[in-house]
């Protein structure tokens, strides 16, 4: 099981050790058509072959229809429900931020708040970022941490975050880097992953040029929104993980091992709230 790779890393780091549960993501299944053999009746064969002149004439006309996975289907729960496969993940002894479903604009969202606290909500998954290259969420923030500041760790707080991360082989970093990580990984029994990116709502506004993680650079941050300007109103977002991790990281990104919220003031002592709509993932 993973981690959202900076809560992790700060955790280990500070002695603690989290815990998350999740459901991993079923492989998707694919319909195989086969051949029909003689002892198919000919009104089979025509009804068959009628089928695929419709098929050909409704790709022709309106093309391939655009596959999608609703990875967090907020808005289907009642309010007050959790989400299939999403789960609490606490951070050792550090305070929790709260995660719940609520009703808000005749939608259910989940709501999140942070008072000098810190963990996350996650689902783990297993999937291609080449087969689902797109993110599509909805986020909204009703303030910002005015202690915020992406270059410090006591900084490393923000209203709104989405965590993605990444099963990358350990044998692919340097040696010190693999000695880095096995020395974090022997405290805890969970696996850390090496890769991370972590779209935030920072406390001014920034350039969407990943910055590494005050705490490791293990995990890049892409600042998506930023400051008071778009505070209170929801905010429609769309990123190419693919493309974003390539800024990061300088290479193709690896199977994609869970996707986590995160709403924390537990460095700066602060408090916030956010809310989060429902998270897709899309093909180009």
């Amino acid at each position: 099981m993973y981690y959202a790779s900076a809560l992790c890393l700060r955790t280990v780091y500070t002695g603690y050790v989290g815990q998350l549960e999740g459901t991993p993501f079923p492989p998707a299944c694919c319909p195989v058509m086969s051949r029909p053999n003689h002892r198919h009746s000919r009104i089979l064969q025509h009804s068959a072959l009628a089928g695929v002149v419709v098929l050909a004439l409704l790709v022709s006309a309106f093309g391939d229809p655009p596959r999608a996975f609703t990875v967090g289907a907020f808005s289907q729960v009642d309010p007050g429900q959790l989400p299939s496969h999403w789960s609490a993940m606490p951070l050792g002894d550090l305070r929790h931020s709260t995660y719940e479903t609520v009703d808000v604009d005749g939608r259910t969202v989940v709501r999140a708040h942070a008072d000098d606290s810190a963990s996350g909500f996650i689902r783990e998954i297993t999937i291609n970022p080449r087969d689902f290259p797109v993110l599509e969420w909805q986020w909204k923030a009703e303030s910002v941490l005015r202690g915020g500041n992406v270059a410090r760790k006591s900084g490393d707080d923000y209203a709104a975050r989405i965590y993605i991360t990444f099963d990358y082989d350990e044998t692919n970093v340097s040696l010190s880097e693999r000695v880095k990580y096995r020395a974090a990984q022997a405290l805890t029994s969970q696996d850390i992953p090496l890769r991370a990116l972590s779209y935030i709502w920072s406390n001014e506004v920034l350039s969407d040029t990943p910055v590494p993680n005050p705490y490791t650079d293990w995990v890049m941050m892409v600042p998506v929104e930023g400051g008071t300007p778009k505070l209170g109103t929801w905010v429609r977002e769309r990123r190419n993980i693919v493309e974003d991790y390539r800024r990061a990281f300088g290479e193709d990104p690896p199977a994609i091992t869970g996707i986590a919220l995160m709403t924390d003031a537990d460095n700066t002592g602060e408090s916030v709230t956010a809310y989060y709509g429902d998270l897709v993932l899309r093909g180009e």
